[in-house]
């Protein structure tokens, strides 16, 4: 059957309408543009306005990853700040913003609405990243290289303050904008359209995608600049771009659809009371769920750290005989590379094949899919460990124990196995994660339900900075060498990584167990159907 014209022009992005037939023109119940007039369906939503928040979700994940992949050489360079200390500063850092959500989302379902939230979060960004480039610009907020301790002088506490008050409005800004970026864009779809029904399922399948070359770009560009031009520029490229994805936000405004509740009294406290009964019965279900993955948020947290100090000591030199040298920064972009390639080979052919194994549409459920992230992401982490204890035996091996700004003579490619399964891992549990947390989640709260799942690598965030601090303290006692020590050489990352696996394994076995028992909303399937 013939697809209708104004149905293929909403289906497909590339096809802008500048004009429509009369059944393009239907007028949407419940929704207006942003002066609260009613929105006819061709002149308003798809794909054209999808792209403009899409835009600005992009940016929003390029710039955040442009300051995080970098931000510990920037605590142990320029601040001075010892090896665990700025791991735990980045990782209560990243747990704060990815914790936000949760705030953000009651605010944006209760109050401001998602568009509202989405421009405070764009404020707030360029706010943040404006003051964060001023930090390492203006010489009277530049902090010194000094190491921190009780004897800063008030000028330098007052820098560090300054630099740690931008990071912490660009996590609230994380809070405005996560929750609600996807599920605004997603409003731009009717669901009870075909067409566009379809095209909104085609935004969920690529949004991680999109999100993931925002990534790669921002990790391996911004990382070469502050690395190599300055922690100015490196820190304004981020600023730049977030303001100008802001300006092309607001320009989609005209088109935008909005979402109206205008029951009456009466009838808004019986749909509050039939929403606050739906999301406890699923809340119920999904909380042992949310609790057997935090250790998965626990191992996500070193790639933005100790990841990336493994990297600062290898060989990076790229080519034979080359003397340009790869960023630590840069390494990250092995993970969103593992993104870009795993996700068209899953969706082309490893679910066909699953359907055809297990009959199941979709080739995994989504708790089988999260488990499977799980056992990849321990995978990833054990091959972590070997890689470290690899790299300590060729310090040995060649007297550089004692000479930690020594490039240890082991290339940068032993790291690659480690990035790209997490990338693989991420695939599989962070996507079954965000599906699974929408998809069970009434209606009206799929915002908490997104945050929810945010709130995982929040988490995990703030358990490894307690992790990380508390075993420092304990192992560098009696003058002893911390599995952390600033020396690397010296270090013990390898039984960190051990641990980390060690709780991986318990976690997954948690996981099977409570998922074994889950009975999906609305549908009475098992963890095996």
């Amino acid at each position: 059957m013939a697809m209708d014209p104004a149905d293929r022009i909403l289906a497909d992005p590339l096809l802008l309408p500048l004009s429509l037939p009369a059944a393009a023109k239907q007028v949407l119940a419940g929704v207006t543009d942003y002066r609260g007039r009613p929105v006819t369906r061709g002149t308003s939503g798809g794909w054209r306005s999808a792209l403009f928040v899409v835009a600005v979700e992009i940016a929003g994940s390029f710039a955040y990853f442009g300051i995080s992949a970098n931000l510990i050489t920037y605590l142990t360079g320029p601040l001075g700040q010892s090896n665990a200390s700025a791991a735990a500063a980045v990782n209560a850092w990243s747990g704060t913003a990815s914790l936000m959500p949760l705030l953000g989302a009651f605010l944006a379902d209760a109050y401001l609405g998602r568009y509202r939230s989405i421009i405070l979060a764009c404020s707030l960004y360029v706010l943040g990243y404006g003051m964060l480039t001023l930090s390492s610009t203006v010489p009277a907020l530049r902090p010194s290289h000094l190491r921190p301790s009780s004897s800063q002088p008030p000028q330098l506490q007052l820098q560090v303050a300054f630099f740690y008050v931008s990071l912490y409005l660009i996590a609230l800004a994380q809070g405005a904008d996560k929750p609600c970026g996807l599920a605004f864009a997603a409003d731009q779809f009717d669901a009870n359209h075909p067409v566009e029904r379809a095209s909104r399922a085609s935004l969920f399948n690529w949004w991680f995608f999109c999100m993931a070359i925002g990534i790669s770009v921002a990790v391996s560009v911004v990382g070469y600049i502050q690395d190599y031009v300055g922690w100015g520029v490196g820190f304004g490229v981020p600023c730049a771009i977030v303001l100008g994805a802001f300006t092309v936000f607001l320009l989609g405004t005209p088109t935008y659809r909005l979402y109206q509740h205008n029951s009456k009294p009466q009838q808004q406290q019986q749909d509050k009371a039939k929403a606050k009964a739906a999301a406890s019965s699923a809340l119920r279900r999904l909380l042992p769920i949310w609790a057997t993955s935090l250790a998965y948020g626990v191992v996500y947290a070193q790639i933005m750290t100790l990841f990336n100090k493994q990297g600062r000591t290898l060989d990076r030199r790229i080519g034979f005989g080359a003397n340009w040298q790869l960023p630590p920064a840069a390494l990250q972009t092995l993970g969103p590379a593992s993104i870009l390639l795993f996700v068209p080979v899953y969706d082309r052919a490893i679910v066909p094949a699953l359907r055809w194994a297990t009959g199941n549409p979709s080739g995994l459920t989504m708790l089988q899919r999260v488990g499977a992230g799980m056992a990849t992401s321990l995978a990833a982490v054990s091959v972590a460990a070997l890689v470290e204890a690899r790299r300590l035996a060729t310090a040995r091996e060649h007297g550089l124990v004692d000479q930690p700004g020594a490039t240890v003579p082991m290339t940068w490619a032993w790291l690659v196995p480690q990035y790209a399964m997490m990338g693989v891992a991420d695939v599989l549990a962070v996507v079954g994660l965000q599906e699974l947390f929408y998809d069970q989640m009434p209606d009206g709260l799929r915002s908490l339900g997104l945050a929810l799942y945010l709130s995982v690598m929040g988490i995990g965030g703030f358990i490894s900075s307690l992790l990380i601090s508390t075993i420092d303290g304990i192992t560098s006692r009696g003058g002893g060498d911390s599995w952390f020590d600033d020396n690397l050489n010296r270090a013990h990352l390898d039984y960190f990584y051990w641990l980390l696996a060690g709780l991986s394994a318990l976690e997954l076995a948690l996981y099977l167990g409570f998922a074994r028992s889950y009975v999906y909303n609305h549908e009475h399937r098992s963890f095996n159907t």
